[in-house]
């Protein structure tokens, strides 16, 4: 049984006494002495011994006060600050610019960032203000947005229809199967965007991702048809910088088919598929599904040719701003012990620096994508998504209003809209 408040207190006393006589060596062994036996931690039971009993002596009004501080209680110390506000309004703008990224996938592109939005002239920072940016930690930076990070959950719909017609045919790959260590192994995977309703036709978004390189393509197409998701498949197969060797997708009746598994054989392509229910089998996708699709477009629904192509014009975009300006970090351990799970990263890196480091890829491909990459501005594409998604935002009001309008007329009537309860805001990326 531990020793009571009282019994420590007594105990700390009488090692407080002996400490303050006490040589170097036997200053330690009275601190351990007193740690073991009370359990404090040993800076705190250094703080005791070297506290206990000191007194403070004032003059008030030409009289002598000897004051007894109490031991228990720590004065916060008042430093100065040394990320001042200068700091904190530019981390602020490079953040938002930078899609609200986590400190530690920030601070491992801060000082190249820095100086592409210095060359574009979209932001000026003082010699000491940019000294204070290129030494700050990721955690420092977490604090000091802890304020300015307000997002919200959000979740989707799985819309996937089983594809039985040559399910035989295609083998089946586990997560546990996957070999990053060369790249063009991707998964493949549609996200609907029915805004709740999941009748007639709308448009959905094809979206790509490399295993190895963390590389994302993403197309929006008019539906689900076998046709228009094998020609997306095709486009985007050629703005990829590296071959295709291997393709693992859902069970859904858009892969499942005779003509993807024809081009997979005539091209020397591995065709694999995920198991049913079992979604972190193409966890590498799913997680893509929402940082990259979802948080760019949201869960409103997109129906007309016209959102179609603006969806589209904002992939455009969005494909040079995530592989070439978003880092990411790939999960290369996980130990589980009892009911914790440790898990370790490796340093945050964007695609492009994954593709550019990797031997299997040609030269001339790098040097393709390192003079794209010298001709961006990342503030500038953001603003330009922010000017599409916005764009959509007001064709989503548009087509609501018009829908009452309709009700209005046609009351009681087969013919009226189905109901819809998504109100999404894309500048803030929340819905009800």
């Amino acid at each position: 049984m531990g020793l009571t408040m009282e019994e420590k207190r007594k105990l700390t006393k009488m090692d407080a006494i002996r400490y303050e006589k006490a040589k170097k060596k036997e200053k330690g062994l009275i601190l351990d002495n007193l740690t073991y036996h009370t359990g404090y931690n040993r800076c705190y039971a250094g703080y005791l011994l070297r506290q206990w009993g000191k007194k403070i002596k004032l003059k008030i009004n030409n009289k002598e006060v000897v004051l007894i501080p109490d031991n228990r209680v720590k004065i916060k110390r008042k430093g100065k600050r040394k990320y001042d506000e200068r700091v904190f309004n530019s981390l602020k703008n490079i953040w938002y610019i930078m899609d609200c990224i986590c400190g530690k996938r920030l601070v491992s592109v801060l000082a190249e960032i820095i100086s592409i939005l210095e060359k574009f002239g979209e932001i000026e920072i003082d010699k000491s203000t940019r000294k204070k940016l290129l030494t700050i930690s990721a955690s420092t930076i977490d604090r000091l947005l802890s304020c300015e990070r307000k997002s919200l959950m959000l979740k989707g719909r799985a819309n996937t229809k089983p594809g039985t017609l040559l399910k035989h045919q295609i083998p089946i790959k586990t997560f546990s199967d996957w070999d990053d260590s060369k790249p063009g192994f991707v998964q493949i995977d549609l996200v609907s965007h029915e805004g709740g309703s999941a009748s007639g036709d709308y448009a959905q978004t094809l979206d790509i991702t490399d295993v190895a390189t963390a590389w994302t393509e993403t197309q929006a197409v008019r539906n689900k048809a076998q046709v228009w998701v094998f020609e997306a498949l095709k486009d985007i197969e050629k703005k990829l910088p590296f071959k295709v060797l291997g393709i693992d997708s859902d069970n859904g009746s858009e892969f499942i088919n005779a003509h993807l598994l024809r081009y997979c054989d005539e091209n020397k392509i591995t065709f694999t598929r995920g198991r049913p229910y079992k979604k972190n089998d193409l966890c590498f996708v799913e997680q893509k599904n929402y940082s990259v699709v979802r948080k760019a477009v949201g869960y409103c629904r997109y129906d007309t040719e016209q959102e179609l192509n603006i969806l589209n014009e904002l992939y455009g975009y969005l494909r040079f701003y995530t592989n070439f300006f978003q880092p990411v970090m790939k999960l290369i351990e996980k130990t589980r012990i009892g009911s914790k799970v440790i898990k370790k990263y490796d340093n945050p890196k964007t695609p492009y620096q994954r593709v550019l480091a990797d031997c299997h890829i040609p030269e001339e491909n790098k040097d393709k994508l390192k003079a794209i990459y010298l001709t961006l501005n990342p503030a500038e594409l953001k603003r330009k998504i922010n000017k599409l998604q916005n764009k959509l935002f007001n064709l989503t009001i548009l087509k609501e209003e018009l829908r009452k309008k309709d009700l209005k007329h046609f009351d009681n009537s087969e013919n009226i809209l189905p109901e819809t309860n998504n109100q999404f805001h894309i500048g803030l990326y929340t819905r009800t």
